[in-house]
């Protein structure tokens, strides 16, 4: 029997091709990160890098999937290193490469440019594992095309029409018309967002995640944590926000930290991250300081495997106790928390909360949101994040107060 050779020079034309688009669609974070964004090479990318999603092969469309996998989430492997099962990272990318291999392969199933954008559509309702970092809208987020739905829409069935048009010789000469229809997905809106009259303080510490839980540092923590505090009211700030556990403790069982920060909250308001134990049950809270009294606003929705597992009870429980120590079981709020500085209301969100719906129900004027991005350092995480929120407070007409240890701290505009 004769075995057919390998066409090296096909199998590398795939990977460089397929490697070419996951770099059109991904182009956006890397410029933002470099603080090199462009919205017009951002509006040009994304929309070849979508133009050739819909007329490429499916193999394609795997490669191209698998390296977007690579480019987006490579560093969510980096946080197993601090549960101490540090040898999977390299098996966490390569899932995240073969689910968005899958994920933007399952387009390939028509060569219709109709029906694949109707399909790339719907995927853009797709939460993998409950992961919802993969916006498909998301390359547009600083381009000047508009990232709501009906736009992302009108964007694809463009696209689609001038490749149909493309392929029929008595109407190739029209196929420009159909790239008109961009111009309604323009984003057109000039409105400006009002931010509230307060003085507001974003402490961006800088500590590293394997210094941030050992016991001997803690003492240093909290004395910087105060001074950043102390800062803050001598410069006459309204509020001043602290990152996700940025106090590394079970802060509602200290009652001498609780006295200290109801005594400076006479002068300043606080809010500030940290972790709460009650009945036995953990929960990732944000604490809010006013006037000498202690509010409370329990995290809403946890990050996938991080801090719950998205699988059946019985994997779940093998899971957490396996590769997690048991830490990945924290409990939720059942709805969003609402802060009252000075009269004007802040909707909560600790980290991942910030970037999901969830968090926007009652389309909220202003957000706080805090941030430990410490596990992932260094990585393009933060300006994924970055972008994510923008994203939201685009959507919502939000503007967020973030405050994160390693990276990603400032205010983020939905009209900027």
């Amino acid at each position: 029997m004769k075995i057919k050779s390998v066409d090296y020079f096909s199998l590398i034309k795939v990977l460089f091709q397929g490697l070419g688009i996951s770099l059109l669609f991904s182009l956006f974070i890397y410029t933002e990160y470099f603080d090199l964004t462009s919205k017009a090479i951002n509006s040009l990318m994304a929309l070849v890098a979508f133009y050739l999603l819909l007329t490429v092969s499916r193999r394609f469309l795997i490669i191209t999937g698998a390296f977007v996998g690579l480019l987006w989430f490579y560093w969510i492997g980096y946080s197993f290193e601090y549960y101490h099962v540090g040898w999977m990272a390299p098996f966490i990318t390569l899932f995240f490469i073969l689910l968005y291999a899958l994920f933007f392969g399952i387009a390939g199933i028509t060569t219709n440019p109709f029906y694949r954008a109707g399909i790339f559509f719907v995927l853009s309702y797709v939460e993998p594992m409950d992961w919802n970092w993969l916006q498909m809208e998301l390359p547009f987020v600083n381009s000047y095309m508009g990232i709501e739905k009906w736009q992302y829409a009108l964007i694809l069935f463009s696209l689609a029409l001038f490749v149909y048009l493309s392929k029929i010789e008595r109407y190739r000469l029209y196929r420009f018309g159909a790239l008109l229809l961009l111009l309604g997905s323009l984003d057109y809106d000039t409105s400006r967002l009002s931010e509230p009259d307060l003085k507001i303080k974003l402490y961006a510490p800088m500590l590293l995640q394997e210094e941030k839980w050992v016991k001997g540092n803690r003492r240093q923590i909290i004395e910087e944590n105060f001074r950043a505090i102390n800062s803050a009211i001598q410069k006459r700030y309204d509020l001043i926000v602290l990152p996700e556990s940025a106090f590394p403790l079970f802060l509602n069982k200290n009652p001498f930290l609780i006295m200290q920060l109801k005594k400076h909250s006479q002068r300043i308001d606080i809010i500030t991250g940290a972790l709460l134990v009650k009945d036995g049950l953990h929960y990732n809270v944000s604490y809010h300081f006013s006037k000498g009294e202690m509010t409370i606003a329990k995290k809403m929705v946890l990050v996938p495997f991080g801090e719950y597992v998205p699988l059946p009870k019985f994997l779940r429980e093998w899971v957490n106790t396996t590769f997690f120590d048991g830490s990945s079981d924290f409990v939720t709020a059942d709805a969003p928390t609402d802060f009252m500085v000075k009269g004007i209301k802040f909707r909560n969100a600790i980290c991942y909360e910030a970037t999901c719906d969830e968090i926007y129900q009652g389309d909220p004027d202003y957000l706080i949101a805090i941030s430990n991005n410490g596990w992932f350092y260094p990585s393009i995480e933060p300006t994924l994040q970055r972008l994510l929120m923008q994203y939201y407070a685009k959507r919502y007409h939000t503007i967020i107060y973030h405050s994160a240890n390693m990276g990603g701290t400032g205010i983020v505009r939905g009209d900027s």
